[in-house]
């Protein structure tokens, strides 16, 4: 053991003493802890071990993202003309081609065909076809679960895909559930955005008590099964779900606008055909510079919306959308800031994966470099705050740590998978001393260890460090 002052080693004993609850009997866990300033390590026990980070990886998918596309990055949605124009009409396609925007909106089709409208065209009479090109046509990651398929942090991944509403989950539409007037009856249910693709099944009940609906799609389907029970005289419950085809729903709802707009496509629609290179452009739209979308990846902790990155990532750098790409450019950048990326492996930029494997020294490495990037103040900015309540605040750690030192004061990237937790970022001692951390905890049997990481945080908030830097790994 290093010569430790008793206020630094108050933070050792924290650490072991968590370490040491019966609650991690068995399992897998590594805690490194680093002085910001200097880079000194404080605290180490295991912190090379290999363990999944699940939502963690966010961490370097989002500074990557930043690095190699940079903030005022915008992807760009187009519509263009193949064929022969005669006045209102087009004697060929519309393609609508899409670069992997996470955050596009059934609005910004609504703009795009209403743009495409103001040209004068009226009459289109071949296909519709939507390029989905820029990425490949691999939906789900490596080992995602075949159970979790429904849900919106596993949504597949297209680079022509929609967000239905302001909590970008892309490749989901909502359901929302309307109780009806008396009991024993079924809800009213809507989807938003409508799409005919997609067939609703409806096995609800209203009820005065006990409410709660699930939403589940057949695999491989676009066939919604609601289930469950609404409350009478309340509010509408919703519920996001996954579409089978992102694609598709796309250019569905795309030839919806356009008939609103008067422009008829006659033909049929057509996914995964790219853009002839002499198509005449029709309207463009450019979605949010990347810096906006910075707080909805890290704050709500947003799959999709990082997968749609590590694909555009992959794209800019080595000029193919696909994962192997965009996680080999994530890797690339890791090691340009001193991260030894021999000892971690990445397969997608969600942390869904578990064939992800990184060790905590690897994150507090990297932790510790992107300070230096001239982003860092609002990638930083886009971390979870422990107990803040505004979501856009607090994101995943509102609830997290409220009424201690540590509330107000963790800025950290939080990670849960069955069987996985992670909380890796920055914390200020009482000695106004910066300080970096990662604790990640693998194979727990307990239902949830959340409580076990915040109380590390805590006592990092706490305690002061004193001067001396190195604790002896376990």
């Amino acid at each position: 053991m290093s010569d430790l002052s008793p206020a630094a080693g108050r933070i050792e004993r924290a650490v072991d003493g968590v370490l040491a609850d019966p609650a991690l009997a068995g399992a897998q866990a590594g805690v490194v802890v680093a002085d910001a300033r200097t880079g000194a390590t404080l605290v180490d026990r295991r912190g090379a071990r290999r363990l999944l980070p699940a939502s963690n990886a966010k961490l370097f998918t989002s500074a990557a993202a930043l690095a190699i596309l940079g903030p005022g990055h915008r992807f760009v949605t187009e519509a263009k003309a193949s064929g022969v124009r005669r006045d209102s009409s087009l004697a060929g396609d519309i393609y609508l081609r899409g670069s992997g925007d996470p955050a596009l909106s059934p609005g910004d089709l609504d703009r795009l065909a209403r743009d495409v409208a103001a040209t004068g065209l009226r009459e289109i009479t071949g296909n519709l076809v939507a390029d989905d090109t820029s990425f490949d046509a691999q939906r789900l990651g490596l080992e995602w679960a075949w159970d979790d398929e429904k849900d919106p942090g596993a949504a597949p991944i297209s680079a022509l895909t929609l967000a239905p509403d302001e909590n970008y989950l892309a490749g989901t539409v909502t359901v929302k559930a309307i109780p009806a007037a008396v009991d024993n009856r079924p809800a009213r249910l809507t989807v938003s955005p409508p799409s005919k693709l997609l067939k609703v099944i409806n096995r609800t009940v209203t009820v005065g008590a006990a409410p709660g609906i699930e939403v589940t799609r057949g695999h491989g389907t676009n066939e919604l099964t609601v289930t469950g029970r609404v409350l009478r005289s309340a509010p509408p419950v919703t519920e996001a779900v996954t579409v089978w085809d992102p694609t598709a729903l796309v250019a569905d709802v795309f030839r919806t606008a356009l008939a609103r707009h008067g422009v008829r496509v006659k033909g049929l629609v057509v996914t995964g055909k790219a853009t002839p290179a002499g198509a005449t452009a029709l309207a463009r739209h450019a979605g949010r510079p990347l810096r906006e979308l910075m707080k909805p990846l890290l704050k709500r902790s947003n799959n999709a919306m990082a997968e749609q990155l590590t694909k555009a990532i992959g794209l800019a750098a080595a000029g193919t959308g696909t994962w192997p790409a965009g996680t080999n450019a994530v890797t690339a950048y890791l090691t340009r800031v001193g991260v030894d990326t021999t000892t971690l492996r990445l397969v997608d930029g969600s942390g869904l994966s578990r064939r992800n494997l990184v060790p905590p020294a690897a994150i507090v490495r990297f932790l510790l470099a992107v300070r230096s990037e001239t982003w860092f103040p609002l990638w930083y900015d886009a971390l979870p705050v422990a107990g803040n309540p505004d979501p856009l605040i607090g994101g995943t750690l509102r609830q997290r740590m409220r009424d201690t030192p540590a509330a107000g004061n963790v800025h950290a990237k939080t990670g849960t998978l069955t069987g996985a937790s992670a909380l890796s970022g920055y914390v200020t001692g009482p000695d106004d001393r910066p300080l970096v951390f990662s604790v990640i905890v693998n194979n727990q049997l307990s239902p949830t260890v959340t409580l076990l990481l915040d109380r590390i945080a805590v006592a990092l908030a706490s305690c002061p460090q004193g001067p001396e830097s190195v604790g002896a790994a376990l």
